[in-house]
């Protein structure tokens, strides 16, 4: 199983008692829409891009692991757009970020 797909895996699971979740390639990403608003996306890397309140992205991207994302060399995707290294999802590292992406859904 690619990291890719381990990540995205997790993301479901802790997915499952949403309603109306939709997977789709994004990105270059497995992306998860909730009521059709992106989520997260699972990276290649294993990693994940995490869509976050643009108040809070400060904060956030100060945490362990966590970085401005960005599409292509040297284009950040601007606030409100975290991406989160593999080693940062470990245990409930995974779960904190979605429980975040969940909360700017409101």
């Amino acid at each position: 199983m690619t990291a890719q797909a381990e990540t995205a895996d997790r993301v479901r699971a802790l997915l499952a008692r949403e309603k109306a979740v939709r997977e789709v390639a994004m990105f270059g990403t497995r992306s998860f829409m909730v009521r059709e608003q992106l989520l997260v996306g699972a990276l290649r890397t294993g990693g994940l891009l995490v869509r976050v309140d643009p108040d809070r992205h400060g904060e956030l991207t100060t945490r362990p692991g966590a970085r401005q994302a960005t599409m292509g060399t040297g284009r950040d995707m601007g606030a409100g757009w975290i991406e989160v290294e593999p080693e940062a999802l470990s245990g409930a590292g995974l779960a904190l970020w979605v429980d975040v992406a969940l909360a700017r859904r409101g």
